[in-house]
């Protein structure tokens, strides 16, 4: 038996492929978008991929289950409450699948959502690992808050607050202590508020370890789960739906989105999103566009900024960047929102002012400080006294809160968001002065 374990960083996604060395046979469990790694996983050993479990229609990235039944002839299981739209076997509680001398059994285990269960793997006769999805991660168990407007069964955070109490302490602790506990995410994923970066664990180190598994009251429980999640990113809701029904095969969905000329021009009014570095940013780029940076934190900002309703003009540097930037909006199902992907070089005709430090220094009266971390981050400890603070997933919405009369300064804690907060302003407040803290944030920190 072999147990492989696939990271998507940008995501903090994990996903598993459960290779029966027996038969040769594997079965996925929540895989990635792009099946590529699973397909090559499979040749390395010879196998065949037989089987994919979802472990719950996921709300953070979109998943390739129906790509991969549709070329592997592999059968998908999920619980019957996600009512798939894809061809799929139901895996409820009790039920088994085979590979060799590997037997997968479900567990359901809502909390997270409705329809969410763990596969407890078992292999000669005792139980070996138990796949946790979003119910639990190490360090901490999945939000109960992503649910209450999406997916075919829908339910308030306090019901699935209080199924997570039952889930963990009746099923999951239940499990011998020595069982290997692997989520499907990991430190970094907005599906839980306090993951640790660690990728495993077992059942006896979470019984001693994991905040939600010491000994309280459910009342106790469910007031600390419901308390400081993060935010939701637009996009959640959006995946959960398309999860649901089984999105398109990766890389044609990819090819489809349309290349445009280098330096090409949008329409008056277009939705630009514009990933290139902030300083070339500011130094040059087409007026009203978004700055949301390529790296890790491009898909979960692109989600969080651009509702899926939307669609955008997508602006790299390079083509190697922009291939790489399409790659990744595909990875949360936003591939089919660009309306066209181009490079973009030399003058443009917006530039971004530069921030006068020494005098903002000496005198931060004189402007309107706008802070966009988030709520978790700032917990009523503002950096500076008068700050205006607006998260920046909620910045367009709520740019109008921003009065005009003076200069406004952007900050965040690292330099990346404000990079994208100063921009959004930008256009929102076109006769105002909008200004980047930038990473110039840490002088003030304390």
């Amino acid at each position: 038996m072999k147990i492989k374990q696939f990271e998507d960083k940008g995501l903090a996604h994990y996903s598993y492929a459960i290779l029966s060395e027996e038969t040769k046979e594997i079965v996925l469990v929540d895989p990635a978008r792009d099946p590529a790694q699973y397909y090559a996983f499979a040749s390395a050993n010879n196998a065949s991929i037989v089987g994919v479990i979802e472990t719950h229609p996921h709300a953070d990235f979109v998943s390739a289950h129906q790509e991969i039944h549709r070329k592997t002839g592999a059968t998908i299981y999920t619980h019957s409450l996600v009512d798939a739209d894809y061809p799929h076997q139901a895996f409820d509680e009790g039920s088994e699948i085979t590979v060799g001398d590997i037997k997968l059994k479900s567990l359901h285990t809502p909390g997270h959502s409705p329809d969410s269960i763990s596969v407890v793997l078992e292999h000669e006769g005792k139980d070996k690992a138990v796949f946790t999805g979003d119910t639990l991660f190490i360090g901490d168990v999945g939000r109960p808050d992503l649910r209450e407007k999406a997916g075919k069964v829908m339910a308030k955070r306090e019901e699935l607050a209080r199924q997570m109490y039952h889930s963990t302490r009746e099923k999951l602790m239940k499990l011998n202590d020595d069982v290997l506990v692997y989520p499907a995410h990991g430190a970094g994923s907005l599906c839980g508020k306090a993951l640790s970066s660690a990728n495993s664990s077992t059942i006896g180190a979470e019984k001693t370890g994991n905040y939600a598994l010491q000994p309280m009251s459910e009342e106790e429980f469910v007031k600390l789960l419901l308390q400081d999640q993060p935010f939701i990113p637009k996009y959640f809701g959006y995946d959960v739906a398309l999860n649901k029904q089984g999105a398109p095969a990766y890389q044609e969905s990819i090819a489809a989105v349309k290349r445009l000329e280098k330096n090409f021009s949008p329409e008056a009014g277009a939705l630009v999103v514009d990933a290139r570095d902030q300083q070339t940013f500011k130094q040059g780029h087409l007026p009203g566009a978004y700055n949301i940076q390529a790296g890790n934190k491009f898909k979960t900002w692109l989600g969080s900024i651009i509702d899926p309703e939307e669609s955008f003009y997508l602006v790299a540097q390079d083509e190697k960047e922009l291939e790489e930037l399409i790659a990744r909006a595909a990875r949360i199902g936003y591939e089919s929102k660009i309306k066209g992907a181009f490079v973009l070089e030399g003058k443009a005709p917006a530039s971004s002012p530069a921030l006068d430090l020494s005098n903002f220094e000496a005198h931060p009266e004189n402007y309107t400080i706008v802070d966009v971390r988030n709520a978790s981050e700032v917990d009523g400890k503002l950096i500076f006294d008068k700050a205006i603070h607006i998260p920046l997933h909620e910045l367009r919405e709520r740019a109008s809160d921003i009065p005009e009369e003076k200069p406004v300064v952007v900050h965040c804690a690292g330099g990346y968001r404000s990079a994208a907060a100063s921009s959004i302003l930008e256009k929102a407040l076109p006769h105002t002065k909008v200004l980047d803290l930038s990473e110039d944030i840490s002088r003030f920190k304390e």
